[in-house]
């Protein structure tokens, strides 16, 4: 998902936080501390069984990425109509995980062509003129004659914070085309790191994510402001 290198900026030309940064200063670390043990204790670096370090943790992380971020890779150059196997994420992987990568795209080639969907947009820099935030969904979608909100994810499981972010999408982009509103809720497509699994998930409506995004939203901004105090 890209960002746009000026920022995300509302009318009267302010600066305003993009959905990740929101979300992601309020964020749970427990499954991030969690990974960074278990990934040192796989790697020696804990109870003194030696090993030589990365430079750190996210080297690693990078590593284990690489089948997920591919399978992603693949998708992405389908949809803007290039072969999915010149993806270079695809290219740069050992031939044994190219396997693995591949098996992942064409789960999600058969998910997609069971559910007949069709991408319709994809990465809008969108702005809430009314909350003040921006963000840059995946993509639109249609599914059977109604608009949908696409998203795809590198991870080995489902995190609440996907729901606040899919939440947080789904009201940018109805506020932006009140005349195309997404009446066929939220696909959530997830690619395992390390396998290149797939799976996906579905949201008829995110009300309730929603409703703590604009806490959070609320929290950020006082945050902002107690920083300046602190």
């Amino acid at each position: 998902m890209a960002t746009p290198k000026q920022g995300y900026r509302v009318a009267d030309g302010a600066r305003v936080p993009s959905v990740t940064t929101i979300i992601s200063r309020f964020k749970d670390s427990g499954a991030l501390m969690k990974w960074a043990y278990t990934t040192g204790r796989e790697h020696g670096f804990i109870e003194g069984r030696g090993g030589e370090a990365p430079t750190s943790l996210y080297e690693v992380s990078g590593k284990a990425a690489d089948i997920g971020t591919a399978a992603h890779s693949m998708v992405e150059a389908k949809i803007k109509g290039a072969h999915p196997e010149m993806a270079q994420d695809y290219i740069n992987l050992s031939p044994e995980d190219r396997v693995k990568a591949l098996n992942a795209y064409k789960m999600y080639e058969e998910w997609a062509s069971q559910s007949s969907l069709v991408i319709v947009e994809q990465e809008m820099y969108l702005v809430s003129e009314k909350h003040r935030f921006g963000g840059t969904p995946d993509a639109i979608g249609e599914i059977g004659g109604k608009l949908c909100l696409v998203d795809w994810k590198t991870s080995n499981g489902v995190y609440s914070d996907y729901l606040l972010q899919l939440a947080a999408y789904r009201v940018l982009w109805d506020e932006n085309n009140p005349d195309r509103p997404l009446t066929g809720g939220s696909h959530l497509c997830r690619f395992a790191k390390e396998f290149g699994d797939f799976a996906h998930h579905y949201y008829a409506e995110l009300d309730d994510a929603w409703t703590m995004f604009e806490h959070l939203l609320k929290a950020y901004r006082l945050d902002q402001i107690l920083r300046k105090r602190a």
